[in-house]
């Protein structure tokens, strides 16, 4: 980011900042969560994955903002643009992933009764989610001079927007190329550019190792000749690096004194992520903020469990003691997912939500929960996390448009309350839009895949004890990378959320761009060099998520 203020978008006090609930702010929020909310269910059901809506909400409201009428350009504010574009983009990730999705397990499961329970289950999660990353980000866990690479692809596209001249000249520039670039198959699978666009970004370390696995797993039937998800590795590495960084994460709790990296770099020795000012490289969080913010999360996602357990009717397959076991152990997971999911976004701009869904499905399998109580407890940990991630990208947005005001600390965290009102309200008019929708969806036989996944694996139970092991056995090396990495490079975490996904030749993009970041450092000096970058790599994202988003109109 550039050191000169943005036009406008200086902010004097908190009571400077516009607010969510303004008329026109709040009437552009329902419309585009409505719109947002709509995509992101299309896309689920028919392709299985979510599209990022940020930089279309941001458009948008850009395009508002220049109509000739006295109160529309009101949204010329980058300010305004930034609550909008969090509250579409919540509820597209809302609707798709935290609320159809968990609906979906007990629906092919055969108890379609069981679908409005897990819908107010879903919300529950779906709310608490949030409330946990509105409190905990800008903390050491989750600082907002981490990479968060959609969030800086939003703020690049917004600030360009704003200033226009060259920095608009050169997203634009990528934007088209991940635009176009995105069209373009090999042996019928489009090329991600957005992963080139990532690794522009973020740490190198963490990024290295997303790229590795990537690759492991695209080639590792043709080099090893083994089926990495058929032995369940990848798993056995998150669970790992899961816990390893569960205990990182403790640490962190546990320890009072701030950590002087916290006015150092990220770790991969560049400057952080979009700061411009020294204030912003200090957390607003502290240590016992971050710890309050967890433990109240755990008990609401407990309090979360037992309403899904209730209202399921769960208490007459299990005992009561059974029953409350069932209810912490849902919480303690919906937890360790959403921080897990949190972390590889965080990191890398991807989360693999299912993969660490997977595991916790295993688990249940391991334990002997039975089947319904079993699907209702992996639908409702599969409603916490992608919300999380999400509401992080938006924030880290606002973040860095924020930088600049005074007194800074103040301004920050107002901002950052109407940002969690907007996305409050994008996610109230998803929940609504699932409602009125859903059984359409489920009867015209529209349903997303994962759901699918995850209610046939639930009725066929674990067959094989060999599953276990494995998943043992390879969590060694995951915990021993992640210990190596440490927690501000996360390397075991990015090196299994690589090995969950299988994107073909996203690998080559990572590694490449990497490569290339490393060279153009050299070249023009690692600050000049962080700032184009930034930008490049911002269109890159942005260019594939309005590819994404097409995708819609061509369905």
């Amino acid at each position: 980011m550039t050191t000169r203020s943005l036009k406008g978008a200086a902010l004097r006090g908190p009571e400077s900042h516009p607010r969510a609930h303004e008329p026109v702010v709040l009437t552009l929020t329902v419309v585009l969560s409505v719109l947002g909310a709509l995509i992101g269910l299309h896309l689920v059901t028919t392709l299985g994955i979510s599209a990022n809506t940020s930089v279309i909400g941001a458009l948008i409201a850009m395009l508002v903002g220049r109509i000739p009428a006295r109160r529309l350009r009101e949204m010329r504010s980058v300010h305004r643009q930034n609550l909008v574009q969090s509250a579409i983009s919540g509820a597209t990730f809302a609707a798709a992933n935290s609320l159809l999705v968990p609906i979906g397990v007990p629906f092919v499961l055969g108890r379609p009764d069981l679908v409005w329970p897990m819908l107010l289950g879903a919300g529950i999660g779906l709310f608490v989610d949030s409330l946990v990353l509105y409190r905990v980000f800008d903390s050491k866990l989750f600082p907002a001079r981490s990479t968060w690479p959609p969030g800086v692809a939003a703020a690049e596209t917004i600030v360009a927007g704003d200033e226009g001249g060259r920095k608009a000249l050169v997203l634009g520039v990528g934007g088209l190329v991940g635009f176009l670039g995105s069209f373009v198959k090999i042996a019928g699978n489009a090329l991600p550019f957005s992963a080139a666009g990532v690794a522009l970004i973020g740490n190198i370390w963490a990024l290295g190792m997303f790229g590795v696995g990537l690759g492991v797993n695209q080639y590792g039937r043709e080099w090893f000749d083994i089926d990495l998800n058929e032995m369940y590795i990848p798993h056995g590495f998150m669970v790992g690096a899961g816990l390893v960084a569960l205990l990182q994460a403790v640490v962190l709790l546990v320890r009072r004194q701030q950590d002087k990296a916290d006015g150092g770099d990220d770790g991969d020795g560049r400057t952080a992520v979009g700061a411009r000012t020294g204030e912003a490289m200090q957390t607003t969080v502290d240590e016992n903020g971050l710890r309050r913010a967890l433990t109240q999360g755990y008990v609401l996602f407990v309090l979360g469990s037992l309403v899904v357990a209730l209202t399921g009717g769960i208490l007459g397959e299990l005992s009561v003691i059974e029953l409350i076991g069932w209810c912490l152990l849902a919480g303690f997971a919906a937890l360790v997912h959403q921080l897990i999911v949190g972390l590889a976004a965080m990191h890398s701009g991807w989360f693999p939500a299912f993969a660490v869904t997977l595991i916790f499905m295993v688990l249940g399998l391991v334990i002997g929960i039975p089947t319904v109580p079993l699907a209702l407890f992996v639908a409702y940990i599969a409603a916490t996390g992608p919300a999380f991630a999400d509401m992080g990208y938006d924030l880290k947005a606002g973040w860095i448009l924020r930088q600049g005001g005074t007194p800074y600390r103040l301004v920050e965290r107002a901002g950052r309350r109407q940002q969690y009102v907007a996305q409050l309200v994008g996610f109230a008019v998803a929940l609504a839009v699932v409602a009125v929708t859903w059984k359409s969806y489920f009867e015209g036989g529209e349903i997303p895949p994962v759901s699918k996944v995850y209610a046939d694996t639930v009725a066929g139970g674990l067959t094989d004890t060999s599953t276990l092991t494995n998943i043992l056995i390879w969590a060694v090396p995951g915990a021993l990378i992640q210990f190596i990495g440490g927690p501000e490079r996360q390397m075991g975490v990015l090196l299994a959320t690589g090995l969950l996904i299988l994107t073909p030749y996203a690998c080559w993009f990572v590694l490449g761009a990497l490569a290339f970041r490393i060279i153009w450092a050299r070249v023009r000096g690692p600050e000049a060099a962080s700032g184009e970058l930034n930008l490049i790599g911002s269109g890159l994202i942005a260019g594939s998520s309005l590819t994404d988003v097409s995708r819609v109109v061509k369905g």
